[in-house]
């Protein structure tokens, strides 16, 4: 890209491979993901994107989008093309009074939260702190206030986004509805969204995590008897299930008072029985959201695959248990404001399912990619009898057959046909990529 005019950059913090700094940008969570763009221009406004797409057109370079970088594909980091860099767009501002904040596109969960804890409110922000806003929702957006407050893209006022031909708009409800019905849960096919507006919850700033272990052996009868706990329980508990090595471990997270969820925690415990370990931990919301974080950073080397679970039947159970080894399987419970939202009223799709299954794994050495990405496939391949269907955040390398499994026929008929209206050449097909099909006249 040495041929590019100099009047073409000007004003715009470009990156070339070797320049200070590029390499830093291009790199993401999973250390699998070794792409080298032609230029990375690191956005500070909306109007840095519209030149950066101006700069793409021009030279014919694929676009990619990198906000948090957690795509497991890499798919924010286009080799040999333009990465619009988000990084630099970290603000926010919150309203305590009117309960909004208003979220640049490159901001990080943590941001968000330390940004709303101060005044004790919150709204849906996943269970990693250092997951960009902008990825988690514009696929849906599940943490550990979804049950309680909606999913993260139920939480959204408006989006300012741009399209690709480089205009600055605005969705909301009442401006542009097809674009905001497809910007919550339809994923990055539609824009560049430079802000969020979201609803903020009073949720206080306390939390508590429960975990009781079991051995796999012989553990059916058990994860049964708390899938239909799951079942019951209030919306301020999220339960979880994770198979890791021999042991499963059950338990929930509360958002909110933790006396309230100490006495749900007893009846849980009351009805799986003794545990061979037993962690019950009192913290802050801030806390819970950040103990999940890779203290890795992107050294370690990573893949999953996911399913939707909405029968968890005895066979299902079983399948969960034989997870392989070094593999870890979880199951983090639906359900709440999450299905209270009508089905049609947004892109994101099977609001009814009761589970979220992913099995994860992470290493570091080159060597063992066949295999740990061989045992992860496995263990979801297991699941996947059960499966109705999948969450497209947690889409990989699934390709089209992944985007018709996170989607109903209806829904991606028309999402292709919002997609031809704003995007009708597929500049941002790099995403779990819904290609552009204009509805048919009359």
């Amino acid at each position: 890209m040495d041929t590019i005019d100099g009047s073409a950059v000007s004003g715009l913090d470009v990156r070339r491979p070797g320049d200070a700094g590029f390499d830093e940008a291009r790199t993401v969570w999973n250390a699998m993901v070794d792409h080298r763009p032609a230029l990375i221009v690191r956005c500070r406004n909306a109007g840095d994107v519209v030149a950066a797409l101006a700069l793409a057109r021009r030279e014919g370079l694929e676009v990619g989008v990198r906000c948090g970088g957690h795509s497991v594909v890499g798919h924010g980091v286009p080799e040999g093309g333009l990465m619009i860099d988000l990084t630099p767009m970290g603000a926010v501002r919150v309203d305590p009074e009117r309960r909004r904040a208003w979220v640049q596109g490159g901001a990080l969960l943590g941001a968000l939260d330390a940004a709303t804890q101060p005044y004790g409110l919150a709204t849906t922000a996943g269970n990693v702190s250092h997951t960009g806003v902008g990825g988690l929702t514009l696929g849906g957006g599940m943490g550990w206030l979804a049950r309680q407050c909606g999913l993260a893209c139920d939480n959204v006022v408006s989006y300012e986004v741009v399209t690709a031909a480089g205009e600055v708009v605005r969705a909301s409800a009442d401006e542009r509805p097809d674009l905001f019905w497809a910007l919550r849960g339809g994923g990055g096919n539609f824009g560049v969204v430079t802000e969020f507006e979201f609803r903020l919850h009073d949720v206080g700033t306390r939390a508590l995590s429960v975990e009781l272990d079991f051995p796999v052996g012989g553990a059916v009868p058990t994860v049964a008897r708390w899938r239909d706990l799951a079942a019951q329980a209030p919306r301020a508990a999220t339960c979880t299930a994770g198979v890791h090595d021999g042991v499963v471990a059950l338990g929930l997270v509360w958002v909110g008072d933790p006396e309230e969820g100490l006495a749900h925690a007893a009846e849980l415990e009351s009805a799986l029985g003794t545990p061979i370990a037993r962690r019950v931990e009192e913290l802050s919301y801030l806390d819970l959201q950040t103990r999940e974080d890779s203290t890795a950073g992107h050294a370690v080397r990573r893949y999953w695959k996911g399913h939707y679970v909405t029968d968890l039947s005895l066979g299902a159970i079983e399948a969960l248990l034989a997870t392989e080894p070094g593999v870890r399987a979880g199951l983090q419970a639906y359900g709440g404001a999450i299905a209270d939202v009508p089905d049609d009223d947004a892109a994101f799709s099977q609001r009814g399912t009761r589970f979220e299954y992913v099995a994860a794994t992470g290493w570091t050495d080159p060597a063992e990619d066949a295999d740990r990405i061989a045992a992860a496939r496995a263990s979801a391949t297991r699941l996947e009898a059960f499966a109705s269907g999948v969450y497209v955040n947690v889409l990989g390398d699934d390709g089209a057959a992944g985007v018709q499994r996170a989607y109903p026929p209806a829904k991606l008929a028309r999402l292709a046909a919002v997609k031809a209206v704003y995007d009708p050449d597929n500049v941002f097909h790099l995403n779990q990529n819904v290609p552009p099909v204009a509805e048919p006249a009359g």
